[in-house]
């Protein structure tokens, strides 16, 4: 054999074995858990109503159950500290409204607009949803589509009966239910969003999730605060009424409202509960399972602890 030749074959066979195995393909990354930070506010109202903090725990206690999901619930109308948002895919406010907000103390609006347009869910409940229009109408069109305005919303005490839902994530594993509530209506909604399905406005994509019809008795009044009736409000009699929607922002976040929340017993009802859940879950970002967000059945125990301390 040749000198050449035996280099020849030497280089080859060292080639074939530092060759060794194919490289396996990377695992695929686990999906980042989302953030939920979940705020209640101050004591307010008689007992048994607006329990913001119970009912945040509550919700609390079943998000926790929740694959996937980081739960952090704040008392008190606000967190401990701002720096927490930073990271949060989802804040909802369950709290009093109009002048002393929550996000409009401060210099809050601007924090939450800009956590907002980078991406992070937003979402609402009960008298949450009421903002002045020359405070945050146009933040809260903007972050969630719509808000309760005084005296063009009403808030009547009354029993819708929700029917059917719509084909949405957020109607998921949800049955037809009644509850006595003091359910808001006549919401002041982005342009175009109305109870008759789903509808678009400035490239933000609305669906109503709960719609009702009122009686010609309830939009008569008297509602809970004025006493009414609005000309407006009878004017439309016979028109259905939402009462929780969502939206899908052009930001690529989301953002929903509930107008319910008023009586803390609300919570043993569980899809009044589920479709909160659900909600919750969504704006956050997670996949909602078919069955729904599983929860737990609220008994009289439950229902009856952490209320705040009132007069």
């Amino acid at each position: 054999m040749t000198r050449s030749k035996f280099l020849s074959l030497m280089i080859s066979g060292a080639a074939v074995g530092c060759a060794g195995p194919e490289p396996t393909p990377e695992a695929e990354p686990e999906s980042k858990p989302r953030k939920l930070v979940l705020i209640a506010g101050k004591p307010s109202h008689p007992a048994g109503m607006h329990e913001f903090r119970a009912g945040s725990l509550i919700l609390e206690k079943r998000l926790r159950e929740v694959s996937g999901l980081i739960v952090e619930r704040y008392d008190q109308g606000w967190v401990d500290d701002e720096a927490t948002l930073d990271d949060a895919d989802a804040l909802v406010i369950y709290s009093d409204g109009g002048r002393k907000h929550p996000a409009v103390e401060g210099d809050r609006l601007a924090l939450i607009d800009s956590l907002v347009q980078r991406g992070m869910g937003f979402g609402c409940m009960h008298y949450g949803v009421e903002v002045l229009a020359d405070d945050a109408g146009a933040e809260f069109q903007r972050w969630m589509g719509g808000y309760y305005e005084h005296e063009f919303s009403c808030n009547p005490i009354w029993t819708p009966s929700y029917e059917s839902f719509p084909d949405h994530a957020v109607s998921r594993g949800v049955k037809p239910f009644a509850a006595e509530d003091e359910w808001y209506f006549n919401m002041r909604f982005q342009g175009g969003f109305n109870a008759d399905g789903p509808s678009e406005s400035g490239g933000m994509k609305f669906t109503p999730i709960l719609v009702a019809k009122p009686s010609d008795e309830t939009r008569d009044g008297p509602y809970v605060f004025p006493d009414g009736p609005y000309d407006h409000i009878q004017a439309a009699k016979g028109r259905n009424e939402t009462t929780l929607w969502t939206v899908e922002r052009t930001d690529g976040g989301r953002g929903f409202g509930f107008t319910g929340g008023h009586f803390h017993k609300n919570w043993q009802n569980d899809d009044y509960r589920k479709v909160v859940l659900n909600a919750i879950c969504w704006t956050a970002g997670l996949d909602i399972p078919q069955e729904g967000v599983a929860s737990q059945a609220v008994d009289d125990a439950e229902i009856s602890q952490n209320m705040d301390p009132k007069g």
